[in-house]
């Protein structure tokens, strides 16, 4: 009979745990033609959270530098709102996924709708997006 009290005791905890907001973002599940189509249609925007020397050597046409080094160093409020909209999706993207996800936090903790990628740069110019020319 202790058996129902264990797990809701369980269950508690891991409500308790989950509305803390502890567990990290997880990845898009969005393909990348549903990205690309989003941004199109300027319902969403690119951020590129690589650093300069990665971004000067190759970045997507369109995309917002904004390096996860900067975000974690903190970021005035009135800047990044110049910089990135607040009515739009924003997808962030690296190279393998990592730094993606831990901008998608820092971002969504200021309010932003942001989706991490998980395919890096590489991967968003095989599935079609440009290459920036500059």
């Amino acid at each position: 009979m202790k058996r129902p009290t264990l797990s809701l005791a369980l269950a508690a905890v891991i409500v308790a745990v989950a509305s803390t907001g502890i567990f990290a973002a997880e990845n898009t599940k969005e393909s990348l033609e549903t990205v690309k189509a989003n941004i199109e249609k300027k319902k969403a925007v690119l951020v590129d959270v690589r650093e300069k020397s990665e971004w000067d050597k190759g970045h997507v046409q369109g995309a917002i530098f904004l390096p996860l080094s900067d975000l974690k160093n903190g970021v005035d409020k009135e800047k990044l709102a110049e910089k990135l909209p607040k009515d739009k999706i924003l997808y962030t993207h690296c190279v393998v996924g990592k730094r993606s996800l831990s901008a998608c936090e820092i971002l969504e903790e200021q309010g932003y709708k942001v989706r991490s990628l998980k395919p890096g740069y590489k991967e968003l110019l095989k599935a079609g997006f440009k290459k920036a020319e500059d």
